[in-house]
């Protein structure tokens, strides 16, 4: 109660605390002028943090530099790392398992994660609760993911297997998720979708609430039926919120590490070795710092690229 009155007074004693000659400074400025002078700081610190490492990665991906040899004569190489890559074979499979890992699992978490949300948004009685009980994945640490989805798939002892064949009938112990070839993407898949398909939920969530009520009443009074009202209501006005949940998806999966490398390692053989791990094994294991330095570049101008073309159509579809 007290503490309003105190306010004007504490602002008064600042002004007249300031000295003389910046406060007659600070009043001929403008107010963008003063927001600069307030942003600049922090503005240049993360351009220090986020570009001198970029600029950095850029310059050693021309050279022959390795970080376990820091004393060792560092020469020019050109565009042999880049070319190297480009021409690897290995590294085009490596690719095609990160777009497959891709695909499904923004294909799975945008359905379910939309499905979820409009279920939801009807607001039936208990409505908090199962959000709430949703999410809890999503709060989990990689880690922790990681560590319970491995028990759960053990052939002998997992809980998902015995799921699997009480429904389809065949020995829990006939399959193993992590260690067979064609099933193991499919594992890593499974848990990224359950771990992360309450974000999508929550985007498409929001979209959903910002449609206003009148124009379901509007939709109504022209007796449009409940598809119909979804078609051409629902799913227009949601689109650019489902548009920017698989965008911010597509790029973290785009550079997954922690639960594949978690779950599987890339393994069995080199079924999941996605683009991370093959990088984390040329800079931290083979130590070859400058080609997996261009392989970062070359990671960052395709994620940098796809993200650019896609906020593009964005933009195009919130326009409408």
């Amino acid at each position: 109660m007290n503490q309003a009155p105190l306010i004007p007074g504490f602002v008064t004693r600042a002004a007249a605390a300031t000295p003389a000659g910046i406060a007659s400074r600070m009043r001929g400025l403008s107010d963008s002028a003063i927001a600069w002078l307030f942003i600049t700081p922090t503005m240049l610190l993360l351009l220090a943090i986020n570009l001198f490492p970029l600029l950095w990665t850029i310059q050693l991906s021309f050279t022959n530099y390795r970080a376990n040899r820091p004393n060792a004569p560092v020469r020019g190489v050109g565009l042999d790392h880049y070319e190297a890559i480009l021409t690897d074979p290995d590294i085009w499979l490596r690719m095609q398992a990160t777009a497959h890992f891709v695909f499904w699992t923004i294909l799975l978490q945008t359905v379910i994660g939309f499905a979820l949300a409009y279920l939801i948004d009807r607001k039936f009685r208990g409505h908090g609760f199962w959000t709430t009980l949703i999410l809890i994945p999503m709060m989990l640490s990689p880690a922790v993911v990681g560590n319970f989805w491995t028990f759960l798939y053990q052939p002998q002892i997992g809980l998902f297997n015995y799921v699997v064949a009480f429904f389809s009938g065949i020995e829990p112990s006939s399959f193993q998720m992590l260690g067979d070839v064609d099933l193991s993407p499919w594992a890593i898949i499974i848990v990224d979708t359950w771990m992360w398909t309450p974000y999508v939920m929550l985007i498409c969530l929001a979209g959903l609430r910002s449609i206003p009520d009148y124009i379901y009443e509007a939709a109504e009074v022209d007796r449009a039926s409940n598809w119909r009202q979804f078609v051409s209501i629902t799913l227009p006005m949601c689109l650019p919120f489902i548009m920017l949940a698989v965008l911010f998806r597509g790029i973290e999966n785009f550079k997954m590490f922690d639960l594949v490398n978690l779950l599987t390692a890339g393994g069995p053989g080199s079924t999941t070795e996605f683009a991370s791990i093959t990088l984390k094994r040329a800079a931290f294991e083979a130590w070859r710092t400058g080609y997996s330095s261009a392989f970062a570049v070359i990671m960052f101008v395709m994620i940098f690229g796809l993200a650019n073309i896609y906020v593009k159509a964005l933009n195009q579809v919130k326009a409408r």
